[in-house]
């Protein structure tokens, strides 16, 4: 599990509902089944209208890689990559057939499969960046999904808002119902403030740079095949793709 995306969310949870708490607010105040209806409610249907379903269904799919980081990392990329190549310098290019045949990752038996065919090199960097624009295009579809959705809900909260103040407005004469229209009129609104900014809108950074992530692992995969089919030295293959790995972390951080 990522630990960082529990935690916010634990923090961001714990400072609304701990804040209000300290300041006094009995916590079944901030409990309204009918605000939450709106806000949830509105927000879906708003970010449905907005994507095609296959783009909400993979958006839906890509939900878990904000909470759990990809299985495979940076280093074992190039581990394997290390062993294609040693394997390779052994037995030849034909010899990592095997290895397409077993290797889990789609995008890695493309490659390795294109450089059993003995396909040109530049022909190969082309067919396999395609691949990576194509990966690129989706990743970024599942993040547009989350924005979309935390730039709705804020909205969606007022709307709940100006309706529960019509429902206070429309029974001025029964004091007993004001309560009740008032507490949904504002926490339709918090409701709405806390599922952009504590949900919707971190996950979509979440997705982004999961994206950024898988995507330099794609990159590091064609420049490491590549160089197997150039015939490289597998050492220096190793401290190639750790220089790419390097340059790579330089991005993130900036």
């Amino acid at each position: 599990m990522d630990l960082s995306t529990l935690i916010g969310i634990a923090l961001g949870l714990f400072a609304v509902f701990g804040g209000a708490a300290l300041e006094g607010l009995h916590m079944s105040a901030l409990i309204q089944p009918t605000a939450a209806i709106i806000v949830l409610g509105g927000t879906s249907a708003a970010t449905i209208v907005s994507f095609p379903l296959p783009v909400l269904m993979a958006a839906v799919k890509d939900l878990k890689k904000v909470f759990m980081p990809p299985k495979e990392d940076p280093e074992a990329v190039i581990k394997n990559i290390i062993n294609y190549a040693a394997k390779a310098r052994r037995n030849g290019l034909i010899s990592l057939e095997q290895e397409a045949q077993t290797v889990k990752d789609s995008f890695t038996k493309k490659g390795i499969s294109l450089v059993v065919d003995g396909i040109d090199p530049q022909k190969l960097r082309e067919t396999m960046e395609i691949e990576l624009t194509s990966f690129e295009s989706h990743g970024k579809h599942s993040a547009e999904v989350f924005e979309a959705a935390g730039g709705f809900a804020p909205t969606i909260g007022i709307i709940g808002a100006v309706l529960g103040l019509i429902h206070v407005m429309s029974n001025l004469s029964d004091p007993s119902k004001l309560g009740g229209g008032i507490a949904v009129a504002f926490v339709a609104t918090i409701y709405g403030l806390m599922t952009a900014n504590i949900f919707c809108i971190p996950f979509g950074t979440k997705l982004k740079i999961r994206l950024k992530e898988e995507l330099l692992q794609k990159e590091m995969v064609i420049e490491g095949l590549i160089a197997i089919q150039n015939g490289e030295n597998p050492h220096f293959i190793e401290q190639k793709l750790r220089a790419y790995l390097h340059d790579g972390g330089e991005k993130k951080g900036k």
